[in-house]
């Protein structure tokens, strides 16, 4: 991670088939590279292995809002940026990257399932 503060999020969260996890981890190695390449800050991505605890205490769990199935993974992901500006400068470099390296790819994931938002950092550890 670098060590400029982080004061913008990008955050997804992605539905993966588990057959389809390999090919997954492949493209976000790459796009770990490219995004990091062009200025992102930090870059994680973390497959879930605790979401259904949310669901035991009734509150709506990733597995529910997902309509996850018995062979699929969830999969939450964040880029960080110093900004939304900032945001927006690496990611007009990093889609002109990407569209080269992944015009012709079948996606790992169903688009239709993934969610993606850009948040503002108002508290930070």
């Amino acid at each position: 991670m670098n060590h400029e503060k982080v004061g913008y999020v990008d955050g997804f969260v992605m539905v993966v088939p588990t057959n389809k996890e390999k090919a997954y981890l492949e493209m976000a190695e790459v796009g770990a590279q490219v995004w990091m390449k062009h200025g992102a800050l930090d870059y994680k991505e973390c497959i879930g292995d605790d979401i259904v605890a949310a669901e035991e205490m009734g509150m709506l769990g990733f597995s529910k809002l997902t309509n996850l199935k018995a062979n699929e993974t969830v999969w939450f992901s964040y880029i960080g940026y110093k900004s939304k500006a900032h945001r927006d400068e690496v990611n007009a470099k990093v889609m002109i990257e990407m569209e080269e390296l992944y015009s012709d790819m079948e996606s790992p994931f169903e688009m239709e399932r993934m969610s993606w938002g850009g948040f503002e950092v108002k508290v930070s550890g």
